[in-house]
């Protein structure tokens, strides 16, 4: 009867694709172009920051195994691993910028879906999921948190629990987009907090924040900072799409 339910409405709505609207055969999918533009992330990358290589020959070996850009090899950021399911290049912002600021939050199971794909190690190991938290004011003026979204989503397919509202925004921060690593962290000192009592919630456990597109991962870096203040065993990263140059001028 689902099967059949399914059918019926494949006739009378026939499914679209998620970026542009063109007929395709399964709900939830790309049409042929769409899927050409997009390019999902795999080896070789960074075993630290998840930045993609074009080859192997572009990383620094890791102790233990992989490789690492220049930038983690000689400076690691507070988090352990970050992983992507996208590069974040023109077909990527054909999903993530209607997500983001256009109301289209249907995007957010999809999205999960490859992320959970790209974060399969980083999820398995997970004790609590944490979205990168709005400003409250941006959080009214869009009316939903896109890492929020995309948390829950992940904590309903993989099971590991999260928690929407323990790590806060407490001031909101100048436009990143245009700004060099350096700048963008020093926007971002002291924007973060945990709400209260949350150092009992995160102390011992392994964290993993949950963002939309990871830039120079400077928030990722700020909120990591505070977690790990708190007494948290590990923080790592999960986002729907990475820049691969951290000096593009995109906001995150």
């Amino acid at each position: 009867m689902r099967h059949l339910g399914h059918a019926v409405l494949d006739m009378l709505l026939p499914p679209r694709c998620l970026a542009c609207a063109t007929p395709v055969l399964a709900e939830g999918t790309l049409c042929g172009d769409c899927f050409h533009g997009i390019r999902l992330i795999g080896p070789p990358l960074c075993e630290c920051c998840g930045i993609p290589f074009l080859h192997a020959g572009q990383g620094e070996p890791a102790l233990g195994g992989g490789l690492l850009c220049p930038r983690c090899a000689a400076e690691p950021p507070p988090y352990r691993r970050a992983r992507a399911a996208y590069l974040y290049n023109a077909g990527a912002k054909r999903l993530l910028l209607p997500f983001k600021y256009a109301g289209r939050t249907e995007l957010a199971l999809p999205l999960a879906r490859q992320m959970a794909r790209a974060g399969r190690a980083l999820l398995a190991e997970a004790e609590l999921l944490l979205p990168v938290p709005l400003h409250r004011r941006r959080l009214l003026s869009r009316g939903y948190n896109q890492a929020g979204l995309l948390a829950g989503r992940l904590s309903g397919l993989s099971g590991v629990p999260w928690a929407p509202d323990l790590l806060r925004r407490t001031r909101r921060t100048a436009a990143l987009a245009g700004q060099g690593a350096a700048a963008r962290a020093a926007q971002l000192e002291g924007a973060f907090r945990l709400a209260s009592g949350g150092a009992a919630r995160v102390a011992g456990r392994r964290l993993l924040l949950v963002d939309d597109v990871l830039t120079s991962g400077a928030t990722a870096s700020a909120c990591a900072a505070v977690l790990l203040a708190a007494g948290a065993a590990r923080v790592e990263v999960l986002a729907a799409a990475r820049v691969p140059d951290p000096r593009q001028d995109e906001d995150t």
